[in-house]
């Protein structure tokens, strides 16, 4: 009889030591802040020593069984550590990316490290400070629209109104910043291009300055005349110069404020508009997370905002300039 119990209680030790090892694997998934996957990461579980490595999605299968912490390596991310007990199954780990070059045409850099306050100065750069040759101005705002909800919450939140929140009050807000912002730096382009014109056309290239984007700028100006202030809002490099060249020409400033602030409104619309509901409507639709696809949906815009303008540069035909 004793042998029985013993039996019996050696089977409960053993299905219970199964079960609990089959509860303390799990699987986990790494993102860095730009919540992309963290690919071929490696994984220790402390103290055992014992390491897994994440694949192409950033996930992992671990088991837990005495184990105290999680440390994290990969060479083009931070090392980080978590509490073991901290971590439940389908957990995202997030990571830090270590910062390179590339960062800087990505915008989910721009919108994680600044916020709405960032992409406010990105929006006037583009123009006020003559930065538009390697800004993501158009994904940016594309991207935006998708992370919507986030940027309203925190900006609110930085400004001490915590609590305010809504979809539309979010998208009516950012749409009314950005667009301020566009018009205030088309605005001081234009004082720039009434005061410095000649300068410009006399002035040496260099890295942030081509003579050429000024003239092909000057070319469009000529050919669209006051709606290119409006159609170079869509045009990367192009919007850059249209105002300065409507200063040098001196369009009247009612007449280009006018064309300003509709070309603003226009632009920041429809790409802050188009990423926060084309994201809403694939995900019900399709299922489909667009924030997962960042890297194809910012190529996809840089591709088709760019085309004109390389076209242009390629097969246009091209006037000659005498300085």
């Amino acid at each position: 009889m004793k042998s029985f119990f013993c039996t019996i209680f050696l089977v409960i030790t053993v299905v219970c030591s199964w079960a609990q090892a089959k509860t303390d694997t799990l699987t986990i998934r790494l993102q860095n802040q730009y919540e992309n996957p963290v690919a071929n990461a490696t994984i220790q579980l402390l103290p055992q020593g014992t390491t897994a490595t994440t694949n192409e999605s950033g996930a992992a299968t671990i088991n837990l069984t005495g184990v105290d912490s999680i440390a994290v390596k990969d060479a083009l991310h931070e090392a980080a550590s978590f509490v073991a007990s901290d971590v439940r199954t389908n957990a995202t780990l997030t990571v830090n990316k270590v910062f390179t070059w590339k960062d800087l045409v990505n915008p989910m850099y721009y919108i994680v490290n600044g916020g709405l306050f960032l992409l406010l100065f990105i929006v006037f750069a583009e123009t006020g400070l003559f930065a538009g040759f390697f800004l993501p101005g158009d994904s940016l705002l594309f991207v935006a629209g998708i992370y919507s909800g986030n940027l309203g919450v925190e900006f609110f939140k930085t400004i001490g109104l915590a609590g305010i929140e809504g979809e539309w009050i979010n998208l009516i807000v950012i749409v009314a910043l950005i667009t301020f912002a566009g018009v205030v730096g088309n605005s001081v382009g234009y004082w720039f291009g009434r005061k410095s014109g000649p300068y410009l056309f006399q002035r040496k290239d260099s890295f942030f300055y081509k003579k050429k984007y000024l003239y092909q700028a000057k070319e469009f100006y000529e050919k669209h005349g006051g709606g290119a202030i409006i159609f170079a809002r869509f045009l990367p490099i192009v919007r850059t110069f249209a105002p300065i060249i409507a200063g040098i020409v001196q369009m009247d400033r009612k007449k280009f404020m006018f064309y300003n602030i509709v070309g603003c409104i226009a632009w920041v619309v429809s790409m802050i508009f188009a990423g926060h509901f084309l994201y809403k409507f694939i995900l019900n639709q399709f299922d489909l997370d667009l924030r997962k696809h960042l890297e194809i949906i910012v190529l996809a815009i840089v591709l088709v905002t760019t085309a004109p303008v390389v076209y242009k540069m390629l097969f246009g035909k091209t006037k000659e300039h005498h300085t």
